[in-house]
């Protein structure tokens, strides 16, 4: 391999891995491998449309004084992801305050942030957060439209279930499998001379690969996108009230909690008390596609009167692995049975694709060498 072609296919790895960051990160709500900010809240550590390198707050480990976190906001510009400095702590959660305001977001009507609020990290090397130019302008620019594609494709089909992060993950699998198969047909129109080079061509890994990916991000989204972390505001008073949210000091209130799967295929839920004081019966629970069943939340009021904020962490995970195997992988750590769907639905995606589309280069063929469409259709035989 020349130098020349090192490089263009480092430049072609990393235009790839961005994309995939943004699209995943349309998908699933939150910053992937790239944030970004839109206002001018962090300057001048992060102008607007600046990115940023986001590591997820799962192994981000501890925040601490002094980070630059993106966490779902409660109040600031009505709620939503937000990215702004810890600039202290307290028993209720972190001090936040974006870099280029006089206040604290708690001077105002946002409640201290907890970790169940923080869905990111921002690497700081040597201390200072590295900024990347331009990458909000892309990324809204792809989220504006994706949402125009939606809405076009409703108005064709009159399905709304191609609305939102659901209707992403179907088009994004929809187009792979468009592109996949189109690149395969286009083969039987190809009338040019076999360039015999190693280096020329498209190489069919890649491009399987490429869709495997798509694959992979698509029911990644599934199974991230419906679950997180739910708040949940309880008064703690001296006699009960109607409703669930009053309840008297020290005793506890069960209410229906439904949970919806809007997915063909079935999902099962696992649930996790981030603080005390707020339960889900059963904590796993299988989903049929496209139903609803009924779980039981139950909520706890603390002994001392007044308002508490309780969490609740939600997990979902395709069932196509069986329902013991994610459960093992779950109690290890919840991010194992996302890794082991994904890698079994990419990998058998790409194994398929390899097996009936073979694993060389796409090359021109000449008018009497049989067509790629040709020889797949020898393999199905």
């Amino acid at each position: 391999m020349t130098l020349r072609r090192g490089v263009e296919l480092g430049l072609e790895g990393a235009m790839a891995l961005f994309l995939v960051a943004m699209v995943a990160g349309q998908l699933l709500g939150q910053p992937v491998l790239l944030g970004y900010v839109t206002t001018g809240s962090m300057q001048p550590t992060l102008d607007p449309g600046d990115g940023f390198v986001a590591v997820p707050a799962a192994i981000a480990g501890p925040v601490e004084e002094g980070d630059v976190v993106t966490f779902r906001a409660e109040e600031l510009h009505g709620g939503g992801l937000t990215t702004h400095r810890v600039v202290g702590e307290n028993d209720r959660g972190y001090v936040t305050r974006g870099d280029n305001n006089p206040f604290t977001d708690q001077d105002g009507d946002e409640p201290p942030v907890t970790d169940a609020q923080i869905v990111a990290v921002a690497w700081q090397p040597g201390g200072a957060v590295l900024a990347i130019p331009g990458v909000g302008t892309l990324v809204t620019g792809t989220q504006d439209s994706i949402a125009w594609l939606q809405q076009r494709l409703t108005l064709l089909t009159g399905s709304r279930s191609l609305l939102g992060t659901q209707g992403i993950a179907y088009l994004l699998v929809a187009l792979s499998f468009t592109a996949y198969v189109a690149d395969v047909i286009a083969g039987s129109d190809r009338k040019r001379q076999r360039s015999r080079s190693r280096e020329t061509g498209t190489n069919v890994r890649l491009v399987l690969a490429v869709f495997a990916a798509a694959v992979v991000l698509a029911a990644t989204a599934a199974m991230v996108a419906p679950a997180g972390s739910t708040e949940f505001g309880v008064v703690s008073a001296e006699s009960d009230a109607p409703g669930s949210r009053v309840i008297e000091t020290g005793t506890s209130e069960s209410v229906p909690y439904l949970l919806q799967n809007g997915g063909f295929i079935p999902v099962v839920a696992y649930f996790e008390p981030v603080t005390d004081g707020v339960d889900v019966q059963p904590r796993e629970t299988r989903i049929p596609g496209r139903a609803t069943v009924n779980a039981t939340l139950v909520l706890t009021a603390p002994p001392e009167t007044g308002y508490y904020r309780q969490f609740l962490v939600e997990h979902r995970y395709l069932l196509v692995l069986p329902q013991s195997t994610i459960r093992a992988l779950y109690e290890v750590h919840p991010w194992l049975p996302i890794v082991a769907i994904d890698s079994m639905l990419g990998g058998s995606f790409y194994l398929l694709g390899a097996a009936l589309a073979g694993t060389g280069r796409v090359r021109t063929r000449s008018r009497n060498s049989p067509s790629r469409f040709d020889r797949l259709l020898s393999r199905l035989r």
